[in-house]
């Protein structure tokens, strides 16, 4: 089992998105038959085993075994991922473009930027997962504290000042069988935890989420 899927499929998607489906994505982290999760949820068996018959044929869960008992033969499933994203390729008509509109300092414009690493990163994992091989990324997740706006507006100059300076060492544009990697730098507010005060967008809590993706060939993870 994964620890994470990716929906790629709007169909896919529609399905996992329904209330009773959902439930059962979440317990079956761990094998389950239409008998047992029946017992869990309240409903009989032909119905839950028709929404696992739905699950299955999207994708989203997978056989595990076969058990005889009688004259009847009881299927056991199981999740095909611990938890599942929902790719913006499953809303293309509608999926955010952050090349229309870049702004540093719009929160939207993150959110597209977030959205189509969601995008790539997820169709590098499809990809990679049919050929059987890894993909190879590299991603830093941390919590920084400004005294200040001030504080806060510097640390962006001098991080992008220090971004620039590695990315135009590490460059090579004529590399003959390189392959181009995109950097994603992001800062934003942290959440308040349940109970604290009002998150408000000019507070100086800040996540700092900054998350290289590698995407290079090697015989190991062409996807």
């Amino acid at each position: 089992m994964f620890e994470v899927g990716v929906i790629e499929e709007a169909s896919a998607a529609e399905v996992a998105l329904d209330p009773i489906r959902a439930r059962l994505l979440s317990l079956l982290v761990e094998p389950h038959s239409a008998t047992s999760l029946a017992a869990i949820v309240g409903l009989p068996r032909q119905k839950v085993n028709y929404h696992l018959k739905t699950l299955e044929a999207h994708g989203l869960v997978e056989l595990v075994e076969e058990r005889r008992k009688g004259n009847v033969t009881e299927r056991v499933l199981r999740a095909a991922a611990a938890s599942f994203v929902i790719s913006p390729t499953a809303l293309s008509a509608v999926a955010p473009d952050p090349a229309k509109s870049p702004d540093r300092l719009s929160a939207r414009w993150l959110l597209a930027v977030a959205a189509r690493l969601v995008k790539e990163v997820g169709t590098l994992i499809t990809g990679a997962a049919r050929a059987g091989k890894p993909v190879a990324t590299f991603a830093l997740d941390g919590t920084v504290r400004f005294a200040s706006a001030a504080d806060r507006a510097a640390f962006a100059q001098e991080l992008t000042a220090a971004v620039a300076a590695l990315v135009s060492r590490y460059h090579d544009e004529h590399a003959e069988g390189g392959r181009d990697h995109r950097v994603i730098v992001a800062i934003h507010p942290s959440l308040r935890p349940e109970g604290g005060r009002p998150m408000d967008v000019a507070a100086v809590d800040a996540d700092i989420d900054v998350q290289i993706e590698s995407q290079h060939r090697s015989q190991t993870e062409e996807s």
